[in-house]
C-alpha cells in the first residue's frame, strides 16, 4: 500500500471532519510511512509533519509503565508489593485499601481509585504534593475488585519511580527510557516543547468556529503531579520509534521477557471500546484473531492514538489537533490502516430496538470527580450526555474542552458472556460514536453505575 493512498485518505478525513492539523505514521514490513495534513494552528499556521509535537495525554502512561518495568527487571520494584513499600506516607480515604494496593493494581487500573484529583493550580503541584492529597480522592471499589481507569493511579506510580530512583520524575524517565530508546523529541513541559515545532489544540465554539485552546496540554502548565499519567509531548516519528522498541527485544533498557510481559492480560474488560482487557498498562485488542496492544489519549482539543500488532510487526499512530472531531478522525485512521495493511475489518455492532422499560431503569445522573454523565429518555430513544461539572467550569480561569451533548445510545443484544442481561450499550452518534460501555447493578439488581471510556461513573440520581 503506497504512501499516496494513505495521504489521500488522511487528507480527505481531516477535511471532512474539519480538523486543522493531523499527523499519521504506519510501521509495516519494516518501513515507516508518514502522512500529514493541515497546519499547527489556525491563527498562526505552519505545516504539520512527522516531527511536529502533539501532547500525548494518556499515551504517556505507556512510558511510565515501561520505566517501572525496568525497575522491576532490575530488582528495585516488586509488582506484587504494596505501594506503601515504596511510598510509606501514602494515605487514602480507606486505611485498608491504602495498605493493600499493589504496584500492579496501579498499572492495570484495579486499585479502586477514582479518576483523579482536580489540579486547581495552587499549592504543591509536585508528585509529592499530589500524593499528600490522595486521602481526598474517593474510592470506587476494594483493590483488585474491578478495573476502572485512573489517572491518579498512574500519578502515584510516578511517585514510586521518584522514590526508588531518588530523581525527579521527569529526570528519571529520561534516564530510564527516553534517552536509551533515542526519543529526542518526546518531552515534558512547555519549555521543551516550545523549542520544537508543535501543534496547537482547537475546540469548536457554539458558533462552530475552531479556536485555539488554553491550556496547551491536558493539564495546566506546572501540574507536574499529572506528568506520569498524561504529561508527555511527542511526534509521530518518535512514536513509531517507540513502537519499534515495544516490538523488539528490550535493547539495553529491560529484558524482552519483562517488556513482552506487558502484553499479557492481567484483567478482563467488559464491553469496552478500549479493548478486551488490560495487560500492564496496554489495552488489549482482539483484531479478528490478531493480538493488538494500544493506548489513546485526549487532551484539550488534542487527541492521540497508538496501536501495535506484535504478530505482524505493525503499528499505526494518529495525532489530531481539534476536539471533539480529532477522536473520530484517529479512530477512522486506525480502522483504515488495519483494513488496508493487514486485511482486518472491524465488525459492526448493532443495538436492539428501544425499550421504554429498560430505558427507565437506567435514566438518571452519574458522576466522577470532575464530570457529570446524564442518561435521558424521551419515549423514543435513550441519550447520553457527558461534560465537566458546571461549578468546576465556572471556578476555572482556564478554558476547558466543550461538553459532549446528548447523543443516542442503544442497548446491545447481550454482554458477550451468553447470560443475555443486556446491560451493555453503544453510542451511535456524535463525538463519542462507537464507544461501548455497560451499566452496573447491585445485589438487588438496581443500577448503581455506568462505565464509559473505561471509567466507572457512579449513579447519584434517578430521572424524575
Amino acid at each position: 500500500m503506497s504512501q499516496e493512498k494513505l495521504s489521500e485518505f488522511v487528507g480527505a478525513q481531516a477535511t471532512s471532519l474539519d480538523v486543522p492539523g493531523v499527523a499519521v505514521g504506519v510501521l509495516v514490513d519494516g518501513r515507516e510511512i508518514y502522512a500529514s495534513h493541515g497546519v499547527t494552528s489556525v491563527p498562526t499556521p505552519l505545516p504539520v509533519d512527522e516531527h511536529t509535537l502533539f501532547p500525548l495525554a494518556s499515551v504517556s502512561k505507556t512510558f511510565t509503565a515501561t520505566a517501572l518495568m525496568r525497575l522491576v527487571a532490575e530488582g528495585k520494584v516488586d509488582l506484587h508489593a504494596p505501594v506503601r513499600t515504596y511510598v510509606p506516607e501514602l494515605k487514602l480515604a480507606d486505611e485498608e485499601s491504602a495498605a493493600r494496593i499493589t504496584v500492579l493494581n496501579l498499572l492495570n487500573h484495579t486499585a479502586g481509585l477514582e479518576w483523579n484529583l482536580i489540579d486547581d493550580g495552587e499549592g504543591d503541584r509536585s508528585l509529592a504534593g499530589l500524593v499528600a492529597k490522595l486521602s481526598q480522592l474517593p474510592l470506587i471499589a476494594p483493590p483488585g475488585a474491578r478495573a476502572s481507569y485512573s489517572q491518579a493511579g498512574y500519578n502515584l506510580a510516578g511517585r514510586i519511580i521518584e522514590k526508588v530512583t531518588g530523581l525527579p520524575f521527569e529526570q528519571a524517565m529520561a534516564s530510564l527510557v527516553l534517552e536509551p530508546v533515542g526519543l529526542a523529541d518526546t518531552v515534558y513541559g512547555l519549555s521543551e516543547v516550545m523549542v520544537r515545532k508543535f501543534a496547537v489544540g482547537h475546540n469548536r465554539g457554539e458558533d462552530g468556529t475552531l479556536r485555539p485552546t488554553r491550556p496547551w496540554a491536558a493539564f495546566k502548565e506546572g501540574a507536574r503531579g499529572d506528568n506520569p499519567g498524561g504529561g508527555l509531548a511527542s511526534s509521530v516519528s518518535d512514536l513509531l520509534r517507540w513502537a519499534r522498541f515495544q516490538l523488539g527485544d528490550g535493547e539495553d533498557v529491560l529484558p524482552a521477557a519483562q517488556l513482552h510481559r506487558m502484553r499479557e492480560q492481567t484483567v478482563r474488560l467488559r464491553a469496552s471500546t478500549l479493548g478486551e482487557g488490560f495487560g500492564i498498562c496496554w489495552f488489549l485488542h482482539d483484531l479478528d484473531g490478531l493480538h493488538g496492544i494500544g493506548h489513546g489519549g485526549s487532551g484539550n482539543g488534542q487527541f492521540a492514538e497508538l496501536l501495535i500488532v506484535p504478530e505482524r510487526a505493525f503499528a499505526v499512530v494518529s495525532l489530531a489537533n481539534a476536539g471533539p472531531d480529532g477522536y473520530p478522525f484517529n479512530q477512522s485512521v486506525v480502522r483504515w490502516a488495519l483494513e488496508h495493511y493487514l486485511g482486518v475489518i472491524e465488525k459492526t455492532v448493532e443495538p436492539v430496538a428501544y425499550d421504554e422499560g429498560r430505558a427507565r431503569q437506567v435514566a438518571g445522573r452519574y458522576e466522577i470527580d470532575a464530570m457529570n454523565l446524564d442518561i435521558a429518555r424521551d419515549g423514543n430513544r435513550l441519550t447520553l450526555a457527558v461534560g465537566i461539572k458546571p461549578e468546576i467550569r465556572e471556578a476555572s480561569d482556564e478554558e476547558m474542552p466543550p461538553d459532549y451533548p446528548a447523543a443516542q445510545i442503544g442497548f446491545l443484544p447481550g454482554d458477550g458472556d451468553g447470560d443475555g442481561d443486556g446491560d451493555e450499550y453503544i453510542v451511535t452518534e456524535g463525538g463519542l460514536a462507537g464507544q461501548r460501555g455497560y451499566f452496573s447493578r447491585d445485589a438487588e439488581g438496581a443500577i448503581t453505575g455506568v462505565d464509559l471510556a473505561g471509567r466507572l461513573f457512579n449513579r447519584v440520581a434517578e430521572a424524575s
